[in-house]
């Protein structure tokens, strides 16, 4: 397992270079800079912004420059925050991202996944067609449609929960978490379905049952185990993409956290600030499906017999 992590890590550096070089060329490709805005800004004091921030130096030595200030940790200024580095950006929005993607993952692994195994338990029946078509209307549906829904029906109409804002109160979170959840609440649904399939006709859960072990037994004790396996090996992608998806949620919901800095990051063209939550978020990314792995690996004896001869 040791050299499976390793080997992952590995893997994980050229990856990371790859999408921060990328990155990089393409905004001062765009169209505009950092210091265009409405109302045209000296020359002279232009002049003075760029060598500040040394964007008056040839292209690739600000890559270079770049890439030497990211080996030791440091992410840069911002040019739209003065006085403030992209680490000190991150470190403040990040922690209301992470709270807001942990409540949408919750979302999603109790109602998609009871909504998968009570449909496996009885394929091809009324309870299976409901649940299934449930979950695919979560799936075709965008947060973009559903977040505003929620808001118009449960905090205008109704008026039992806030339409906006990331306070203290429980119920500032429950419209965002299930707008984010809801899509993936679907996947789960539909994995967690499959897989709950596929275990209960192998031969060990007829011989549960063949001893007389209740049904809520075989299913909870010897089936779900083998069953999520499929939902496992989905959380790490998931929940990446649940914190790398959550922009437009905290933007219909005026959340302050890390999405809101990155949609003003790129219009406002701060170079710094969209490198930054960039490598932030790929890097996340990359933890998350190997720890997806590992899990998945801890869970089920062959992969980690696989995963121990590599």
């Amino acid at each position: 397992m040791g050299k499976f992590i390793f080997y992952r890590v590995l893997q994980a550096i050229p990856v990371l270079w790859i999408v921060v070089t990328i990155t990089f060329f393409l905004v001062r490709f765009a169209p505009g800079g950092p210091f265009d805005a409405e109302k045209s800004v000296p020359p002279v004091v232009k002049a003075a912004l760029e060598a500040q921030y040394n964007l008056d130096q040839p292209l690739i030595s600000q890559y270079f420059s770049y890439m030497g200030d990211l080996l030791q940790g440091d992410l840069g200024p911002t040019f739209k925050y003065p006085g403030r580095s992209v680490n000190e950006l991150i470190a403040t929005g990040f922690p209301v991202t992470a709270e807001l993607g942990l409540y949408a993952i919750l979302v999603a692994l109790v109602i998609g996944g009871i909504a998968g195994i009570v449909a496996a338990l009885k394929p091809n029946s009324t309870q299976d067609y409901v649940s299934m078509s449930i979950a695919m209307i979560g799936i075709c549906m965008p947060t973009f449609l559903l977040g505003p829904l929620l808001v118009l029906v449960f905090g205008i109409w109704l008026e039992w929960l806030p339409v906006s804002g990331w306070g203290d109160l429980p119920g500032d979170k429950i419209l965002p978490s299930i707008t984010l959840g809801a899509m993936y609440a679907a996947y789960v649904a539909r994995l967690s379905r499959g897989g709950m399939m596929e275990v209960m006709s192998q031969d060990y859960i007829r011989t549960a049952r063949a001893k007389g072990l209740p049904n809520y037994m075989v299913v909870l004790k010897h089936g779900l185990r083998g069953g999520i396996l499929p939902v496992v090996s989905y959380l790490g992608p998931a929940f990446a993409g649940i914190l790398s998806g959550s922009f437009v949620i905290e933007t219909v919901f005026q959340i302050h956290g890390l999405g809101r800095f990155y949609v003003q990051a790129a219009f406002n063209r701060d170079y710094t600030l969209i490198l930054g939550c960039t490598v932030f978020l790929a890097g996340l990314i990359i933890l998350f499906n190997l720890l997806s792995d590992v899990v998945a690996a801890y869970l089920n004896p062959r992969l980690r017999s696989e995963v121990g001869s590599k």
